[in-house]
């Protein structure tokens, strides 16, 4: 069934840290712009960091400028260049099984990041009320495009806390932002190797487990990351084949966590759920019982029911 692929989180007891914070680097193709990331890095104000580089299989020259770089960064790192692409949803359970920081934060490697972005990070979170701090999952923080330009709308309040679900459907804090999380959250999450190598997979998918655990995020208007727009790697200009598990997953994830609380509240937002499931269905070889087992609220399940016949019109 589906439903057994989605991750499961058991929080693990506390552990001690080396650094402050992991960066991790997920390089595929990126022998243009990762120079620009290892300078981002460098001139950091706050240096007590480590950074995880993961080539996944890149079919450019990535690997030899990454190498040709090491001996400049003035950070400690670790340097994986595997052999076959496994995308990125993998290698960033690969990093964060690696990971010594207190705090683990994912730098794309066509980004840049601003000076003082960790430093940023850690005094948001050290502002964080006491009382608070054990409920948060990170801090998230706002991005610019590349021309400068603000990405996003401006928050309602500040400083806000919320978790993934609210902040997107309650808030309309759905564009890019850029966080960082507890790495003893992240090592808490297990997910089913089969899922790993089987197309694009979200990143979200770790964010709706943390809110369905209770778990909320400080959201900040610093802006502290450089976004490039119309990236031709992205999650979103991908063919639908290639990203249909992960976003039938999602699907189920976001019905199921979150009906009970919200499908009255925000019914068009689990509509669009359905239709995601229904289009992902085209591509994936599950019966449909298989997806009506997989859905746990009954009256979604009686929508996709009337909606199965159709899905190919979609």
């Amino acid at each position: 069934m589906l439903k057994s692929l989605l991750p499961v989180f058991k929080l693990i007891e506390d552990i001690s840290f080396q650094y402050k914070f992991t960066v991790f680097i997920p390089v595929y193709n990126a022998s243009k712009t990762i120079e620009a990331v290892f300078e981002s890095l460098n001139a950091q104000t706050f240096k007590d960091f480590e950074v995880i580089i993961i080539n996944d299989g890149s079919t450019d020259n990535s690997d030899k400028i990454i190498r040709e770089n090491l001996s400049d960064l003035n950070f400690e790192h670790t340097y994986v260049n595997n052999q076959n692409n496994i995308n990125k949803f993998g290698i960033l359970f690969e990093a964060i099984k690696k990971a010594k920081g207190e705090f683990f934060v994912i730098h794309d490697s066509d980004d840049r990041c601003t000076q003082n972005a960790l430093e940023t990070f850690l005094h948001q979170y050290n502002t964080i009320p006491d009382e608070l701090k054990e409920q948060i999952s990170g801090v998230t923080c706002k991005c610019k495009n590349q021309f400068g330009e603000e990405i996003g709308k401006n928050l309602p309040f500040e400083p806000l806390y919320s978790n993934t679900f609210e902040s997107s459907i309650k808030y309309g804090l759905s564009f890019e932002k850029w966080g960082v999380v507890k790495t003893r959250l992240l090592k808490s999450i297990k997910i089913d190797d089969f899922i790993i190598g089987k197309g694009m997979i979200p990143e979200s998918f770790i964010w709706m487990i943390f809110a369905k655990n209770n778990y909320i995020t400080k959201y900040c208007s610093d802006i502290i990351r450089i976004y490039y727009v119309d990236n031709e790697n992205s999650l979103s200009t991908l063919k639908y084949d290639k990203k249909a598990l992960g976003m039938g997953l999602y699907a189920i994830m976001f019905m199921n966590y979150f009906y009970k609380d919200y499908l009255l509240v925000y019914p068009k937002h689990f509509f669009k759920r359905l239709i995601s499931l229904l289009m992902a269905s085209k591509f994936l070889k599950y019966t449909f019982s298989d997806y009506f087992r997989s859905i746990d609220s009954l009256l979604l399940r009686m929508i996709f029911t009337i909606l199965w016949p159709f899905k190919s019109f979609l």
